[in-house]
């Protein structure tokens, strides 16, 4: 299973960037300790990282049809100001889980308002660099509940499918069929 990472404008300074808000990790290193936990989970990660709007849609478009099953995103100040990076994740067709390394709540008025963790699966803000790492738990429970449901899905479908109904029938006439012919080769025994 693939699934995306996608960091917005300025995480390539992380470990440069303010520390005190930020941590001192690096980009690399973040990357790298997701990397590690994720092949322990059979999970395969591919990591973008832009600058510019654009590109962060186009490369969630690009999960439309794809063999990406989530994406993980911390899509920076574009959170708080971007309507058509919020439409692209709700046409991605993927679960989406927002990352922010600062707890948003605790900053300015408007970083408290996140258009694309309005739209997304969850999002987890506060925890630096472990915020990542819950990311990829988060990601993995959530494609594991999706796989039971459309397990549950197909054997409620499998029971209800007509022509399953139709073998049914026939095996039960076939049986009562069956059991007549035993029953009255049993009386001529006797």
């Amino acid at each position: 299973m693939r699934v995306l990472v996608i960091q917005g404008p300025n995480l390539n300074m992380l470990g440069h960037r303010d520390p005190r808000i930020y941590g001192t990790m690096t980009l690399e290193q973040i990357h790298q300790n997701m990397k590690v936990f994720a092949k322990q989970n059979n999970l395969e990660l591919d990591f973008f990282q832009s600058n510019f709007e654009g590109e962060i849609i186009d490369k969630i478009q690009e999960c439309v049809g794809s063999d990406y099953v989530g994406i993980i995103m911390n899509p920076g100040a574009y959170s708080h100001t971007s309507v058509a990076i919020a439409d692209a994740v709700v046409g991605a067709g993927v679960p989406v889980i927002e990352v922010h390394l600062s707890n948003i709540h605790a900053r300015e008025d408007y970083r408290k308002t996140t258009y694309t963790g309005a739209v997304s699966a969850g999002v987890i803000t506060g925890f630096g660099a472990f915020g990542y790492h819950m990311a990829v738990i988060a990601m993995l429970q959530i494609l594991s509940e999706i796989q039971a449901m459309r397990q549950a899905q197909a054997a409620q479908s499998g029971a209800i499918n007509p022509q399953n109904s139709q073998d049914h029938k026939n095996d039960l006439k076939e049986n009562k069929h069956d059991l007549k012919a035993e029953i009255k080769n049993e009386k001529k025994d006797k």
